[in-house]
């Protein structure tokens, strides 16, 4: 994180996905257009995304826009858990809350999910090595991008909990030298008509 250059992170959760998670429905694959569209002058130097067919199909449609632009597939930008906490990192209100969420969480997830994490701050955080800034898109999905949102605010680990990104929203990251990170834009959907926004958000805080 010592580069000296700005690094611009575009996070993005994947469009709608269909019932078994198999890949995108007709929502989700127009959401990854109008996306794509949106952001087709950014000066990319890369696209990133999960492995899951979800990931990929949104990553792929949003590159058809772009400018010869590389598209990397891995699985620090997939879906896992990046942080499990213990009660008593919690608010005592919503700790039973959260704790409940956790519940399914595999052993296997609660060790390898942190390792992810931890790469995923080494890989897409921080400044930029060389003399121009950088824009880098990360297609994703809620917990990853949660998660580097609050490490954006300097927030504790058990922070990415409770934080929500619809389909094909936009978040934009500032990493500047010498200065904190800037949260930008955050779960910003202008690009899609009303009827394509708030996908993959909870009923009850559509606004």
């Amino acid at each position: 994180m010592t580069g000296t250059a700005t690094r611009y992170l575009y996070l993005v959760r994947h469009g709608e996905a269909s019932p078994d998670e198999s890949g995108l429905t007709e929502s989700g694959r127009r959401q990854a257009t109008l996306l794509g569209e949106r952001l087709s002058a950014v000066p990319f130097a890369a696209v990133h995304h999960g492995p899951l067919p979800r990931a990929e199909q949104t990553a792929r449609l949003v590159a058809d826009r772009l400018k010869d632009v590389p598209v990397h597939v891995s699985d620090i930008a997939g879906d896992y858990v990046p942080h499990v906490p213990g009660r008593d990192e919690l608010p005592a209100e919503s700790a039973d809350l959260y704790l409940r969420f956790l519940e399914g969480a595999t052993a296997e997830e609660r060790e390898q999910g942190p390792v992810l994490a931890r790469q995923a701050l080494d890989l897409f955080t921080g400044p930029a090595d060389g003399e121009e800034d950088r824009h880098e898109l990360v297609v994703t999905h809620n917990f990853l991008l949660a998660w580097l949102v609050r490490d954006a605010m300097y927030a504790p680990k058990w922070r990415w909990l409770g934080l929500n990104h619809a389909n094909a929203a936009l978040t934009v990251i500032r990493y500047a030298p010498g200065r904190a990170p800037a949260v930008l834009v955050s779960n910003d959907m202008r690009h899609l008509p009303a009827e394509l926004r708030w996908t993959g958000f909870p009923p009850d805080q559509h606004i």
